[in-house]
């Protein structure tokens, strides 16, 4: 074979071993293909991930509302304060007057929403629409909004009402509620140490909202307050009156001194001193101003804390209320339809926070700004400190039968808030607000009951629900107070006396609802010690078990923790037995 053969036979067997080699990987008899195949990374972009309210929609998205006047229906008037809880209100009218396409208009109801700051006012004119329907039934109805746990004060109108021939009615549903708006602002130093408030002022517009803040936060860290807001007490917590909440953030912008008498024990002393505020009860826009024209001031404490102080409740006369039932039935759905959109639409919402601008009237806070106070920010104030400001909560119909305590098993969790901060407010202004009406003489939840059935099986973005990890303690402590919770001699049983303080320390922690409660059992020192730790383990867990029976929905697991110490960490000397009393306690301290 020539040379030139040898080159061409060996090129051949070259080919033929090539394909055939291919073709035996191919086949995967001897090697098998990977999987997954490696790749050169240049770079890497990450798909576009759905927002988390649109991927637990459960609601689609309905038209937004039109903008021209829908002149129809049932007229009645709604007068609110500057507040971020009522999107879900403003998001049902479409615009300060009822629009084409809202869902008010839907429902043949013709609104007119007015901007009122002055709860005297809006007292003043709830006697006044009464007056008018008596002369005129046709008169457009008037309802008020205000905060829930403010309606114990705001009931001293139902002396004028009677005369009027009527009384104070509340439309059983809630639009929303203040999720960190509402607030106390004061110097850090009170976060660490609430007894360095002692001594000091606080403004705001006194037997309302704001200031239940602060006296609860008083009260939950055992702090004396002087209800007398013309004097001056060094031990105790003193306030600063205010027209309203953003004249009390003004009186600490401003800074002007006011003169005063100092008490000491209740007595004066004829000393005049000069008191200045040195934090602000407030919310937004209050806070914002706050922020940035003066700063200094953190959140103490907020609703965000409180979460229950502040559903947004709507009050009306019962005359109008009986008069018009199949009109507060269409409000009642109108405002649910709305609250749905709100929780679960940015595009709801931003058209709500719009309205919203155009009823408070502020030149220079246009929808973006009641958008972002709403969903809540944190912002550096004029002094670099950090301060969270705004927060709110639309609520749709899900969330009104957990307030009113008409889902499965659950808590009145208004009838708490009334009655905490009604008692509150009548043992420190007797003069003021001897007593105020009761609850079940203003509220009947007939209304809501119906529209509970007629929601049976329908589709509804869930309710705002709170949940705690078991093993997650206590971090930031909000407050720390003893109970005197009476147990029957060396048992972990109550008496009978203990069940006045058990219910108010459950109306307390059912205000609070979103903080953890951590129950901690003390005992004297007497007897052996392991039975004193023992028996303090049990009586901590007595309270414990004794809340999470009365309301599962207002104690879910997890909300409370046991601490046992027996006889440690002694209050007074064990060698009386007053002390001996005072050792054997229950503290309870609430954070988060």
């Amino acid at each position: 074979m020539t040379t030139r053969g040898k080159i061409v036979l060996f090129a051949l067997f070259l080919a033929l071993a090539y394909f055939g080699f291919n073709k035996l990987i191919a086949s995967g008899r001897f090697f098998k293909k990977a999987d997954t195949q490696s790749v050169l990374l240049s770079s890497i972009e990450l798909p576009a991930a759905p927002s988390g309210s649109r991927a637990t929609l459960v609601v689609p998205l309905a038209p937004l509302p039109g903008t021209a006047p829908a002149e129809n229906g049932t007229p009645v008037v709604w007068e609110v304060m500057a507040w971020n809880s009522q999107m879900a209100g403003m998001l049902a009218n479409g615009g300060p007057r009822t629009t084409m396409g809202s869902a008010l208009a839907a429902n043949k109801v013709d609104m007119q929403i007015v901007r009122q700051d002055d709860v005297s006012k809006m007292q003043a004119d709830l006697v006044k629409n009464a007056l008018d329907l008596q002369s005129n039934p046709s008169t457009p109805g008037l309802i008020v909004s205000i905060m829930g746990d403010g309606l114990p004060a705001f009931s001293a109108v139902q002396s004028q009402l009677q005369k009027a021939g009527t009384q104070l009615q509340v439309i059983p549903y809630s639009v929303g509620k203040s999720f960190g708006e509402d607030k106390l602002m004061g110097p850090k130093e009170w976060l660490d140490n609430p007894k360095a408030a002692l001594g000091k002022t606080i403004a705001c517009y006194l037997r309302d909202g704001d200031h239940n803040i602060a006296l609860k936060w008083c009260a939950d860290n055992g702090l004396k307050v002087n209800p007398d807001e013309t004097t001056y007490d060094p031990e105790a917590v003193n306030f600063m009156a205010a027209s309203d909440f953003l004249a009390a953030a003004e009186k600490y912008i401003v800074g002007k001194p006011e003169s005063r008498t100092k008490v000491v024990s209740g007595h004066s002393t004829g000393v005049k001193v000069d008191v200045v505020a040195d934090a602000v009860a407030t919310w937004t826009p209050g806070d914002v101003n706050i922020a940035k024209q003066k700063g200094g001031l953190v959140n103490i404490v907020s609703t965000k804390d409180y979460s229950n102080q502040m559903p947004n409740i709507m009050v009306t006369t019962k005359r109008w209320y009986d008069a018009h039932q199949p009109a507060v039935l269409s409000l009642m759905t109108a405002f649910a339809v709305a609250g749905d959109q709100v929780k679960s639409h940015p595009e709801a919402l931003t058209r709500a926070a719009d309205v919203s601008a155009q009823v408070y009237g502020d030149q220079d806070k246009p929808g973006a700004y009641w958008l972002k106070y709403y969903k809540g920010t944190s912002e550096a104030d004029r002094t670099g400190q950090v301060v969270e400001l705004g927060g709110s909560k639309a609520f749709n119909f899900n969330d009104n039968l957990t307030l009113f305590g008409l889902d499965n098993g659950g808590t009145n969790i208004y009838a708490a808030v009334y009655k905490t901060f009604g008692d509150v407010q009548s043992k420190l202004y007797p003069k003021e607000m001897p007593s105020y009406v009761p609850l079940t003489q203003m509220l009947d939840l007939s209304l809501l009951r119906k529209l509970q059935a007629q929601y049976k099986g329908k589709t509804l973005a869930p309710a705002e629900t709170q949940s705690f990890a078991a093993d997650d303690e206590i971090r930031r402590s909000v407050s720390k107070r003893a109970w005197n919770i009476e147990f029957n001699t060396g048992q972990s049983t109550f008496t009978p006396a203990a069940q006045r303080e058990l219910s108010q320390l459950f109306d307390d922690l059912v205000v609070a609802g979103r903080l953890k409660v951590a129950v901690h059992g003390y005992t004297d020192n007497t007897g052996n010690a392991d039975k004193n730790q023992q028996l303090s383990e049990a009586r901590a867990e007595a309270v414990a078990h004794w809340l999470e029976a009365k309301s599962a929905s207002a104690f879910p697991q997890g909300r409370v923790q046991v601490y046992a110490h027996g006889a440690a960490e002694p209050v007074a000397p064990n060698t009386t037995e007053a002390g001996k009393a005072q050792n054997r306690r229950v503290e309870v301290v609430l954070g988060n």
